[in-house]
């Protein structure tokens, strides 16, 4: 608790926050305590820990679709099968307890564990997000508005509003009735300028 709290006192004097790696219980509990922005995972959170993120305002950063991603693996034969099997129970636990924090309250914020999962599948998440308890718009705003807070760079980025990046995307069907729309983005804006137009 002493190094995590000696950690949060130091990024504050640079302006910084902290994001703590956490999966066990006692480890995401002690990091909220703590004064970490964010809890990457939280895999084993608790009710306890649920009440502690939301009374602290810490976000939650859940991956819960990499598991696709390691199952996927393991049908090449590459990871060992009583892993997959652990990585699986845990990965369901993750879910649920996703459900359990989106029902309380908590602040979340879009992650994807870069490195599980192959470049350019993360908005597979979104779906899994909405079949997990979040509304579509609740999902988007995770990688959006929320993800801006939790940077706190709500100012310049997070919403399309005079004065803030011209970060934008587009596509072609309503992601609001169908969340798996975000999976295909057929326009890409970055400050102003078009990076892909299909």
């Amino acid at each position: 608790m002493e190094e995590l709290q000696a950690a949060v006192d130091e990024a504050a004097h640079f302006g910084l926050r902290v994001a703590a790696h956490a999966h066990a219980r006692q480890g995401i509990k002690n990091a909220i305590v703590a004064g970490v922005a964010s809890v990457e995972h939280a895999t084993m959170v608790d009710d306890e820990g649920i009440a502690l993120a939301k009374a602290h305002g810490t976000y939650l950063d859940m991956d819960i679709y990499d598991e696709e991603c390691i199952e996927e693996q393991g049908k090449r034969g590459t990871i060992p099968l009583d892993f997959l099997q652990h990585d699986a129970e845990l990965g369901q636990i993750q879910r649920d307890n996703f459900r359990k924090a989106v029902k309380a309250g908590v602040k979340m914020a879009f992650g994807t564990d870069a490195g599980v999962c192959p470049y350019g599948m993360n908005a597979k998440q979104f779906a899994f997000m909405v079949r997990y308890g979040m509304t579509p718009m609740q999902a988007i705003q995770t990688a959006t508005s929320s993800a801006a807070d939790l940077l706190g760079h709500s100012n310049e980025l997070g919403s399309i509003k005079p004065g803030k990046y011209a970060d934008t995307i587009a596509v072609s069907a309503d992601p609001l009735q169908d969340i798996r729309a975000l999976e295909d983005v057929k326009f890409v804006m970055k400050n102003g300028k078009v990076y892909v137009r299909k």
